[in-house]
């Protein structure tokens, strides 16, 4: 069963719903509601786990699918996709070229008082905490919590990005702009990356 924004495999351990990469949310959830009563057919007592897979989604947006999917059909569901935010995941989701430079890799958290700086782009295995100071001068990725200060394109690239897992705290820079950040007023940014569009920094 398929059409343009999923597909649908019976495989021997599991039913493989397969979402295209390139399809919007919306056209997806739409897609599944309808190929829900069809596959319904096939389950009688079993229950057959179903994998949801091909395109990299919020968590809000799983759950979203997974209580579509449990209304219908009560079976285990699980997401095969990038749980964590890596430099290949960023480039699927971001449509701007991400300039290949020159990597650094820090595993484990930065604490409070600890700055950082490299040349070039800088991925951090871990957390950076309040207090903590990041710069490079191309992207920043932190595949933990973001919480300290970062600084991205840090001489004046403002192709840079800023990645993280979880995005709490209350500034970061982009080559010479500047975002403040509300904790009162905005919620925490889960799997985000931020960017410069027409000088503001995007957070999405």
């Amino acid at each position: 069963m398929s059409n343009n924004n999923i597909s649908i495999n019976l495989k021997k351990d599991n039913i493989v719903i397969k979402m295209t990469d390139e399809s919007e949310y919306e056209e997806i959830v739409k897609d599944i509601k309808k190929k829900l009563p069809e596959l319904k057919k096939f389950y009688n007592e079993e229950k057959t786990p179903i994998l949801v897979t091909g395109k990299i989604l919020k968590n809000k947006q799983m759950d979203e699918i997974k209580e579509i999917i449990k209304e219908k059909i009560d079976v285990p569901i699980e997401f095969d996709i990038p749980k964590t935010l890596g430099l290949h995941s960023i480039k699927r989701t971001f449509n701007k070229n991400i300039e290949i430079s020159e990597t650094k890799f820090h595993r484990g958290s930065l604490r409070s008082g600890q700055r950082m700086e490299v040349e070039g782009s800088l991925v951090i295995l871990g957390d950076v905490n309040s207090g903590a100071e990041v710069m490079a001068t191309d992207n920043i990725v932190i595949l933990g919590s973001l919480r300290g200060l970062a600084h991205a394109g840090a001489k004046g690239n403002k192709e840079a990005i800023i990645a993280a897992g979880l995005i709490d705290t209350v500034q970061m820079r982009i080559a010479n702009i500047v975002k403040e950040i509300d904790r009162d007023e905005d919620t925490l940014h889960k799997q985000s990356y931020c960017y410069i569009q027409n000088d503001k920094i995007i957070i999405e």
